[in-house]
């Protein structure tokens, strides 16, 4: 796998943690503030998709996972 992948991995896969920590109706609520985790995850995007920078895409990086070349036009 690649950075880029992985990082749509971690994204989706803290969206549907933190929506279920946060929702009432889930058997796994905690508090709606789990909720503002969400927003950032999502906050974090949007300006990944502007200024292309991404923290946990440097984390990976410096981790040796390698970097897709293609990017999402393959």
């Amino acid at each position: 796998m690649t950075v880029q992948r992985y990082i749509l991995v971690f994204a989706g896969l803290f969206v549907m943690l933190s929506l279920a920590l946060g929702v009432e109706g889930s058997p796994l609520f905690v508090s709606k503030w789990a909720l503002a985790f969400t927003a950032f995850v999502g906050a974090n995007l949007f300006q990944s998709g502007f200024t292309n920078f991404c923290p946990l895409g440097v984390i990976l990086k410096k981790l040796g996972v390698p970097e897709d070349k293609a990017g999402c036009a393959r």
